[in-house]
């Protein structure tokens, strides 16, 4: 059933044992996020915080269980959401031969047609209180991380019209706080926001912008997803409801809005004016985006509902709330690709510590040679797939979430040399390793199953490589293990992983192994869900992943990862490298002392303490 507004949403919560009430006070500054990140990977419940300073409450972690997610979206399992959408494709697209099979879908159509958004005349419950003077000082926004360039609205949807005719977008985009009635855009360049801002810059128009803040969680998700262009997210949100959504008018421009979210911030973006430095930001890759120049966003209007709950999220090294969302995602959005563009793929997996779209496991019904390679083809030019940097393709009796299987599917049956194919293209805004802003190297492997099938005797000259002294650790587990992967931890200098890789593989200290992979001196290397959110980090396959060549230039079987941090000493890196995202002492401390009051349960010890070991010094940008 469709939730009525926050509060509907928060008692479902509260029934069904999802919800933890804090009554304590609790600063938004930097308590909540530390709270919440203990909470998030320990799998904890939904958090509100009743007690923040201002007169509203803070609702985290809503979404951030399979369970939450299912509960947000109206569906008992997220496997649920693909094939509904499945349904509606074929009942719409399979052939009408009768008459009478015609009346059949006149029920559907209606149906969808139900699904529409409806304008009232009046105004919503969002327009109950109207703020006297705008005062974003009044709201307890959070500054989650501690080199997070000041307080960040963290889950606004934001609404748009395009210049010419009026159609309607919505988008996340953080919102950082400059003052009482200013905020950051933070639209990055291939989002619909940024795309109506520059239809507006070239008019020479002033640009009316809507943020509204909370109501059924289906209106937060429909923001985050990966929807074609012009493609009204109200229809999103009406399916998932199964109710239509209510708008209301705004009161100071021609934007329409649910009219049961809890807060409206309605304003402008004016594109005549410079551009302002926003960030850092502790961001979703689990390391800080940097300072950049976006527009600013004028408040002119804060009104509200009574009783209104203020929605947050924090993001930072994974897991976090956005990987549930990005589930309901993967589980949604997997029927239109099947049906439309890739008809052999059978299922589809992102691993969360590849945040979204950094990895990507498909797999397939193969039927002929070469059709991995089609296949990467194909996804990498599907929307937000284009992001993609490691996509990996298996035969259909894969199970994508067994990481063992995967493993064993890939050692068994991806020659790294004939079944690696590199690619480049467009790369997300946030992606810190790309040699150029936006633009980077991708890679696929094909892990269908072949007629021949590795049968290698991997050997590993483990004493005579711990005594090059540049190595720090080998950790050949996974050898032992079958699987053909070796990691070495390296310490860092001028074209180390080239030199060693190259030093190793020459005089024969590894055979039959498949890939290499270095790894910086401060990861740990039997931790492997941190290396893999390492590697997904910060290799540019294009610069970062290569072959050593003999004599006669044939390559040599290995394919060597170099994911360490790159320099501009070292690597001639022109970039600046993000730190990673960690709490603060003080603030670990000051939770640590006052867990009990929480009254949240058993004591979590802080994520941040693992991760403050691995920092490299220097603030947000690493020195």
């Amino acid at each position: 059933m469709a939730f009525k507004n926050s509060i509907d949403f928060i008692q479902r919560l509260e029934k069904e044992g999802e919800l933890v009430r804090i009554a304590t006070m609790i600063d938004p500054i930097l308590e909540v996020s530390e709270i919440t990140d203990r909470v998030i990977k320990a799998g904890g419940k939904a958090l509100l915080f009743e007690n923040t300073g201002t007169n509203f409450p803070i609702l985290m972690n809503a979404m951030g269980s399979k369970r939450r997610i299912e509960l947000a979206l109206n569906v008992d399992d997220v496997e649920d959401l693909g094939q509904q959408i499945k349904d509606m494709f074929e009942m719409l697209s399979s052939p009408k031969e009768s008459f009478m099979d015609k009346l059949k879908v006149l029920p559907e159509l209606k149906k969808i047609a139900g699904f529409a958004p409806k304008r009232l005349s009046s105004k919503g419950a969002c327009q109950e209180v109207e703020m006297p003077i705008v005062d974003l000082s009044k709201l307890p926004v959070l500054t989650t991380w501690p080199h997070d360039g000041g307080p960040f609205i963290t889950f606004p949807v934001v609404h748009t019209l395009n210049e010419k005719e009026g159609l309607h977008n919505m988008g996340m985009y953080r919102m950082q706080v400059y003052d009482k009635q200013t905020t950051g855009m933070h639209w990055h360049m291939h989002k619909g926001g940024a795309g109506h801002y520059n239809e507006y810059k070239k008019a020479g128009k002033r640009m009316p912008v809507t943020v509204t803040l909370g109501g059924d969680p289906a209106y937060t998700y429909a923001a985050t997803a990966p929807l074609p262009e012009n493609v009204d997210e109200y229809m999103l949100a009406g399916f998932l409801r199964k109710k239509q959504v209510r708008l209301v008018k705004c009161l100071s421009n021609d934007i329409y809005v649910p009219e049961d979210v809890d807060f409206v911030l309605e304003g402008y973006v004016d594109p005549q004016e410079g551009l302002r430095t926003e960030g850092p930001f502790g961001d979703h890759t689990g390391y800080y985006s940097l300072a950049d120049l976006y527009p600013d966003f004028h408040i002119t209007k804060i009104t509200h509902r009574k009783q209104a709950v203020y929605p947050a999220t924090i993001v930072g090294t994974p897991p976090q709330e956005d990987a549930f969302i990005g589930l309901a995602t993967e589980r949604m959005f997997l029927a239109p690709i099947k049906l439309t563009m890739v008809p052999e793929m059978a299922d589809m997996h992102m691993p969360p510590e590849g945040v979204f779209h950094n990895i990507v496991l498909a797999s397939i019904r193969k039927s002929f040679p070469g059709q991995a390679a089609k296949v990467m083809s194909a996804l990498w030019g599907a929307g937000q797939m284009m992001f993609n940097k490691l996509l990996f393709i298996f035969d259909e009796e894969v199970r994508l979430t067994d990481y063992k299987q995967v493993f064993q599917e890939i050692t068994d049956y991806t020659d790294p040399i004939k079944d690696v194919l590199f690619n480049r293209g467009p790369m997300d805004v946030l992606d810190h390793a790309s040699e150029r802003f936006a633009e980077g190297g991708k890679m696929g492997w094909d892990a269908t199953r072949k007629p021949e099938k590795w049968n290698g005797k991997p050997l590993v000259e483990k004493e005579k490589i711990l005594a090059i002294p540049q190595v720090t650790e080998l950790h050949d587990d996974l050898i032992q293990a079958g699987y053909s992967f070796l990691l070495i931890r390296l310490k860092k200098e001028k074209n180390v992983a080239r030199n060693i890789s190259k030093q190793i593989i020459e005089q024969g200290l590894i055979k039959d192994i498949k890939f290499l992979i270095f790894i910086e001196e401060v990861s740990v290397a039997a931790d492997y869900a941190d290396v893999v959110w390492r590697v997904a980090n910060n290799v540019d396959p294009s610069r970062d992943c290569f072959y050593q060549y003999d004599v006669e230039g044939k390559p040599y079987p290995t394919l060597v990862m170099d994911a360490l941090r790159k320099t501009l000493a070292d690597d001639n890196f022109q970039r600046d490298w993000p730190n990673i995202v960690t709490m603060n002492q003080e603030t670990t401390d000051l939770v640590d002392k006052r867990w009990a009051e929480y009254g949240i349960g058993e004591f979590l010890e802080s994520p941040s303490v693992k991760y403050r070991k691995q920092l490299y010094p220097g603030g947000a940008v690493a020195e």
